[in-house]
């Protein structure tokens, strides 16, 4: 639940916030962060959905300008924004307003993000990493909100006949991951940890299905993937899992919007926002109806999609100092 601040409150938090970064000397898109964070608390600041006694009310409606057009991009894998088409919660949202929302699909965060510096979407949701590599690229990015993903949704992966016992053995091996993904960290992090340079491996850069594809057909050595994907290929394959993520990376995800986006229509991005919030909360207590609803779609046995998102939090919530601190630590990685 959001906190609610007075608007001098927030603009003192914000400066605070501002100023510490500098202080600090912390690099130049961190910048983004504090952009983040002052809009995170901004749409706290006067939204319904939280008073003081912490006592859930009913969201009012905003005033939307008619005929504005929403457009979000999104995973199939990305459990809260894919239910929150299939729900079509903010259609509801947007209905009496004459507004409309578009929907475009993406097999990973990278090239979503990319749609975004287009300027063909305007929000969106991706893993810790590709925020990152879309800052280096110049894409004006803001972090809106995030959710708490658990480590064991991420891995590592060798076929279950596989002699390599541990990460330190993947010296001179092909790994397969998603290059600018959360996974493509998490084997950075694996492999320092296990002493082995980056420069030792052989990465294969593909997306999930051509991932899987090689993985099961003995072309890769290993394969660094998160959930859903993950528990698909230990149920299909009886794939080892060498290391999750688990004190290597926090493996959060982030709601992302465009900054142009972020200044034309923060009440479009409040209403989204809290329909995210609500779908979330959804999903968090339902996790054999996600899977039954993600099944089809993804092609994914309804049973082994509820391992996944029981290996996974949900939430939606406003930025902190140790979230923004931790994302600095990837990015300098």
């Amino acid at each position: 639940m959001f906190t609610k601040f007075s608007s001098s409150r927030f603009l003192g938090m914000a400066f605070a916030c501002l100023q510490r970064f500098k202080q600090q000397r912390i690099h130049t898109f961190s910048l983004l962060f504090a952009l983040g964070l002052s809009l995170t608390l901004a749409i706290s600041a006067c939204s319904p959905s939280a008073s003081n006694n912490g006592t859930t009310q009913t969201a009012s409606p905003n005033p939307v300008a008619s005929g504005t057009t929403i457009r979000i991009g999104y995973q199939k894998a990305s459990t809260v924004l894919y239910a929150l088409k299939a729900r079509r919660e903010l259609e509801k949202a947007f209905a009496t307003s004459g507004s409309s929302v578009t929907w475009s699909e993406f097999p990973a965060g990278p090239p979503m993000l990319e749609a975004l510096n287009a300027g063909s979407i305007d929000f969106g949701y991706t893993g810790e990493s590709p925020p990152i590599f879309a800052q280096a690229g110049g894409i004006p990015l803001v972090y809106v909100a995030y959710d708490p993903w658990s480590p064991k949704a991420e891995a590592i992966v060798v076929p279950k006949d596989s002699p390599i016992k541990n990460v330190a053995e993947l010296k001179g091996k092909k790994v397969a991951f998603a290059k600018g993904s959360n996974a493509n960290y998490l084997l950075v992090k694996a492999l320092e940890k296990a002493g082995v340079q980056y420069s030792d491996i052989q990465p294969a850069t593909l997306p999930p299905a051509d991932a899987r594809a090689a993985f099961e057909g003995k072309k890769v050595d290993a394969w660094a993937i998160w959930d859903p994907y993950l528990a698909a290929a230990e149920a299909a394959t009886g794939a080892r899992i060498l290391a999750d993520a688990t004190e290597l990376a926090p493996n959060r995800g982030y709601y992302l919007a465009a900054k142009s986006f972020v200044d034309a229509k923060p009440d479009v991005l409040k209403i989204v926002l809290d329909r995210v919030k609500k779908v979330s909360d959804w999903a968090k207590n339902n996790p054999s109806e996600v899977a039954k609803l993600l099944s089809p779609a993804l092609g994914i046995d309804a049973p082994v999609l509820e391992i996944a998102e029981k290996r996974r939090e949900y939430d939606v919530l406003p930025l902190t100092d140790e979230v923004i601190t931790k994302q600095q630590e990837i990015a300098d990685t």
